[in-house]
């Protein structure tokens, strides 16, 4: 998006008379206004007049401070992914910006909506090369919703609200505000906070075409062999009642992404797994075997789609989505329906004649009892004397019942959970999806828990993926965050490991890690944990983990060479999904 974006005139006092305040108070009256009650960050020379401003407001504003700025931006991921609102993140200039490129990216890919305020130099030094001086907005122009770059005060109440606005409206995604220090220091008469509510230029919301509404109902009602695959806009859009009466009403068969996980209950009647690389077997072999494909609220990511030009060729495509740029980008649809699923599926399930199809949903079964006994039984119920990584997610399952939170990092354990994690209610599968972020899960899990406070958090974790964002174990410790670290380790980095099994002739290259004590590690920091080899040790371990009051850390020693199975291999169809 541009950065020169006009706003509509629609002002909402916050204050009754102009009052002198400096930019920094301006942001903390912003994020007031805004309904913020949580912010991570880490402060440096060139946002200091911000945190100097927030010494005031520690008692309105809830500050957790990180150990690294890309444990910040991931944190406030998990607390966007919880909580459904908007996270905030504070840097500083330089350094401090350039580490929540990562965050941004994971964030603009996976659609997390996030407002990021950078310092940046006095505005007289921009361009020379001064301390710490990066060029952030072109470097951040690929990976952010919107971003710009504040030198005068009286910018900031207009440019917040555009922020805040911008990152939550229609698609959700991260902006980027950098604020130069004089910016921050000047004082200027606010008047008022304008909350926004509309953006000339931008529509963040398309029109609906009822046309198209009712020809997708149309082309439901006529089908024979019909398949509903959702993705997370379900949940963006808080929009799972609607799509469970839609679902319910149509009696079709149903499969999720990675990130529309737990958008319905796993246990459902109509539920028929994941879809993916490593998703169930049925919903990868038959999506090229059904007449009509209904996509809601995702985007054909090529580790759904597989080989495209083997996808789905037979079926004519409903694609529901809020972004027309999804709309025909990777796969064509015979009907394209824009808008907000919250408000399509609606007009959608009005039009819909209620049906059963109890011989397709058959198939799914016996492609499902296929999988059963030559990918699930051996992975839950090993006869190996080592232990699986699907072994400890089944015991997770019974001791949680699936009402955990469960955030995962990126690898083969983050593939073992979303296969077999069991979830009974919304908006509780947060893992890195589109950008396979390694470090994700650690500063994830503790947004998560500060955006679900009430809730069991439990972070999944390789021993690899620990390794890059472990230092936020001190943030865990400082702010006593109530997360549950389970490290599954295998002595590998296992997911490459597995396709140089596969692909390269078990030629290892490079991915054998050798890591320290990670319960010595975790008493560092004050933090209680456990690691355990036997497989009758593990119930009991999992339990003592999850009643501990406060952090815990379990690591779990697992198969070293244990492949994930289903597996669509790269290049190949979802049709050719090999079992083992």
């Amino acid at each position: 998006m541009s950065s020169t974006i006009e706003m509509a005139p629609k002002k909402i006092q916050t204050k009754d008379k102009a009052t002198s305040l400096s930019g920094s108070q301006a942001v903390l009256e912003a994020f007031l206004a805004e309904g913020v009650d949580t912010i991570f960050g880490y402060p440096g020379g060139a946002i200091m007049p911000i945190y100097d401003a927030l010494y005031d407001y520690q008692e309105r504003l809830n500050h957790i401070l990180v150990r690294h700025e890309q444990g910040g931006i991931h944190a406030a991921q998990g607390y966007a992914r919880t909580s459904g609102r908007t996270g905030v993140v504070f840097a500083t200039s330089g350094p401090g910006a350039t580490n929540l490129v990562t965050g941004l990216a994971d964030a603009m890919i996976d659609s997390t909506p996030l407002v990021c305020i950078t310092g940046q130099v006095f505005a007289h030094l921009l361009g020379t090369d001064a301390f710490q001086e990066t060029d952030v907005i072109n470097i951040t122009t690929p990976v952010t919703k919107w971003n710009y770059q504040v030198t005068d005060a009286t910018e900031i109440p207009s440019v917040l609200a555009k922020a805040f606005y911008i990152a939550k409206s229609g698609r959700p995604g991260p902006v980027l505000i950098d604020i130069t220090k004089n910016a921050q220091i000047q004082k200027f008469d606010y008047e008022g906070y304008e909350k926004c509510n509309h953006i000339r230029s931008y529509r963040p919301k398309p029109i609906v075409r009822k046309e198209y509404v009712e020809q997708a109902a149309k082309m439901i009602n006529e089908a024979e062999r019909p398949f509903v695959i959702f993705g997370q806009g379900v949940i963006l859009g808080k929009a799972e009642t609607e799509f469970l009466k839609f679902i319910e009403k149509a009696g079709i068969p149903t499969a999720w992404t990675i990130l529309g996980e737990s958008a319905i209950p796993t246990d459902h009647p109509l539920a028929v797994g994941m879809l993916g690389m490593h998703g169930n077997y049925g919903p990868n072999v038959l999506t090229n075997e059904c007449d009509v494909l209904i996509a809601i609220g995702m985007r054909f990511d090529d580790r759904v789609t597989g080989r495209l030009d083997k996808y789905a060729r037979q079926a004519k495509v409903i694609h529901l989505d809020i972004d027309p740029a999804e709309i025909d980008k990777n796969v064509k649809s015979a009907v394209p329906v824009w808008g907000d699923c919250k408000e399509t599926l609606p007009l959608l399930t009005e039009l819909i004649a209620p049906k059963v199809y109890p011989q397709w949903l058959q198939k799914f079964r016996e492609y499902q009892q296929q999988e059963e006994e030559t990918c699930i039984n051996p992975e839950l119920n090993p006869t190996s004397d080592e232990m699986t990584m699907g072994e400890v997610i089944r015991t997770l399952n019974e001791l949680t019942g699936g009402d955990a939170v469960i955030v995962t990092d990126v690898g083969q354990h983050q593939m073992v959970a979303c296969r077999y994690a069991k979830f009974t209610q919304s908006k509780s599968n947060v893992t890195s999806g589109g950008l396979g972020t390694m470090g994700f899960a650690l500063p994830a899990a503790v947004g998560a828990k500060f955006g679900a406070p009430s809730r069991t958090v439990v972070a999944i974790i390789g021993d690899g993926g620990f390794q890059m964002t472990l230092q936020e174990l001190g943030t865990i410790m400082q702010f006593d965050v109530d997360v549950k670290i389970l490290i599954l380790n295998n002595q590998f980095l296992g997911m490459v490991r597995q396709w140089q099994q596969l692909f390269h002739d078990k030629r290892y290259s490079f991915v054998n890690i050798t890591s320290p004590d990670f319960v010595q590690v975790a008493k560092g920091y004050r933090i209680e944990g456990n690691s355990i080899s036997e497989r009758d040790k593990l119930k009991a371990a999992v339990k003592t983990m999850l009643d501990h009051k406060g952090a815990y850390l379990l690591e779990v020693m697992v198969g070293k060479e244990n492949n994930v199975f289903p597996m669509v291999p790269q290049g190949c169809s979802v049709a050719e999904i090999r079992l083992k």
